[in-house]
């Protein structure tokens, strides 16, 4: 059989798992307990004897069909799917890691990634933060109890692109987990399996699901990572294939007992969303070269971040490991700018705190998702306070082009 591309795979994915009545897509299943007539098949599934559905917390048909699709996405092993990607993130750790453990991390990080592993510091877990652009710098941090790195593909706001690959086998020389976030890129524009990780994170609220209308997260096992030898494996979860013991750790105790859970209305409208990722994600990312390329030769403003510019520290790793350069960029206003008097001439372009979303949306990001961090840190992180983030949406060009021309004018 021909192997069919990413959008025709997405597309058809419900309807290739034969759901109820023939229906092209998984239907929303909203009920929390499964009948089973024979007692001891319920505690078959209970023990992993047998596979079903036990309990809404844990397993749902649509959240399934929804897990599915993105494991096609991301060319996985297993998937599992959470309330949001933050979940995703926090149940992870929460089930793999210990109180001395350590993790190194890429210090460009999403502001709540940074305060959540703040949090796991205060629990126990050795966190060191390093510059990732340089797989130096991860190596140089490496000590003898480092389980974990993270990484994130693109930084938000200022696009720094990680050093993934040469990280990727640093992570295979060491036995460790290398876990990406894959939400700035998404599986359309970068496969992470590719790059060596061991874990890929997308937050399906944003680009998969596109339409900023159901929040959502999930983590997949790529496959490559040999659990047998990690040492944080409970004796329960040894049992069947080594290569599953991670994901089922994970999704017992991320979802079982942390409850971190994606309800099936959310995963019925994230998977209709992710249909058209690959339409969304091309006039996305060609809107976010137009328009970065466009306040590069404005005179209000003093810098540009977007790593399809050529004069972006990565752009050449950029153009070499991604399809496109992404919808994400930021710009530094001119001193005698007003960052929120910018804002507020915007018509077409959305204040917001969300991305991913098929609209433009624009932050004014050191007063809003990375105030809480303080200047110190917000400046470690090239975080200046005249910035704006954009999240670029799938408008015409020539609107968005008119609307940053008259609130800059």
């Amino acid at each position: 059989m021909t192997k069919e591309g990413f959008t025709t795979t997405n597309i058809h994915s419900d309807r290739k798992d034969k759901p109820e009545h023939g229906v092209l897509h998984k239907p929303i299943h909203t009920s929390v307990a499964y009948n089973y007539e024979d007692s001891r098949h319920l505690a078959e599934v209970f023990q992993g004897k047998r596979s079903g559905y036990n309990y809404g917390r844990q397993l749902n048909p649509t959240v399934t069909a929804l897990q599915e699709r993105v494991n096609k996405m991301e060319q996985g092993l297993a998937t599992v799917a959470f309330a949001t990607g933050m979940a995703a993130i926090a149940s992870s750790v929460f089930s793999l890691l210990k109180a001395g453990d350590h993790i190194v991390s890429s210090t460009f990080l999403f502001g709540n990634t940074n305060s959540l592993f703040g949090s796991f510091q205060r629990l126990g877990i050795e966190i060191t933060f390093v510059d990732a652009t340089d797989v130096a710098n991860v190596e140089h941090a490496l000590q003898d109890n480092t389980r974990l790195v993270f990484v994130e593909t693109v930084a938000n706001p200022v696009t720094q692109i990680t050093d993934l690959e040469p990280i990727g086998a640093l992570c295979k020389k060491h036995k460790l987990i290398y876990c990406v976030d894959n939400t700035m890129t998404t599986p359309y524009l970068f496969v992470p399996k590719t790059i060596g990780a061991s874990l890929v994170v997308n937050s399906l609220t944003k680009y998969i699901g596109g339409h900023g209308n159901a929040l959502g997260g999930s983590i997949t096992d790529t496959g490559l990572y040999d659990w047998s030898s990690f040492p944080n494996i409970y004796d329960t979860y040894k049992k069947g294939d080594p290569r599953l013991w991670g994901i089922t750790q994970i999704k017992k105790k991320g979802l079982r007992d942390f409850g971190a859970t994606l309800g099936p209305e959310a995963a019925h409208h994230l998977a209709v969303g992710s249909e058209t990722l690959p339409l969304r994600m091309e006039k996305a990312c060609s809107n976010a070269l137009q328009l970065a390329q466009f306040c590069s030769n404005s005179s209000k403003i003093s810098k540009v971040y977007y790593p399809g510019l050529p004069s972006h520290p990565q752009h050449e790793r950029a153009k070499k490991m991604f399809k496109n350069f992404g919808a994400i960029f930021s710009i530094d206003l001119n001193d005698d700018v007003n960052c929120f008097d910018f804002l507020n001439r915007l018509n077409c372009v959305v204040c917001s705190s969300n991305l991913g979303d098929v609209r433009t949306l624009a932050i004014p990001v050191a007063h809003t998702i990375y105030y809480e961090m303080g200047a110190e840190r917000r400046a470690s992180m090239g975080i200046a306070d005249s910035m704006i983030r954009f999240s670029i949406g799938i408008e015409d060009t020539e609107d968005l082009l008119n609307d940053f021309q008259q609130a800059l004018t």
